[in-house]
């Protein structure tokens, strides 16, 4: 399977257009989870999956290089895996939707 880049035809896009790309690759199993694991700092393959829910290994290594090879996520020298620059932009314009869907928590719970 390809890696959805902006200006390539993606799932639900024949231009390719940038939008799309981000959200094929968003959508795509694991992706978005473990960026949002990685928000608040680095960690290690193992700790990651982890947190992902025991993710299989393949999955998530795949997952790993796909937004790897398009900036979003680096391996660092440490060995452990993190955000880049833009990854972390991308993530912060997520966090109005961690905002929006708590408060839709406590609204559902009455």
């Amino acid at each position: 399977m390809m890696i959805p880049k902006p200006g390539v035809r993606v799932r639900g896009s024949k231009t390719g257009r940038p939008i799309m790309a981000i959200l094929d690759l968003l959508g795509r199993r694991w992706a978005l989870r473990v960026g949002w694991e990685l928000r608040d700092g680095p960690l290690p393959f193992r700790e990651l999956q982890r947190r992902c829910d025991m993710a299989s290994p393949n999955i998530l290594t795949t997952r790993l290089r796909e937004c790897i090879e398009v900036g979003i996520f680096e391996k660092l020298e440490s060995g452990e895996y993190g955000l880049t620059r833009r990854g972390v932009a991308l993530l912060e314009l997520l966090s109005p939707l961690d905002d929006w869907s708590k408060a839709w928590a406590r609204e559902t719970k009455r």
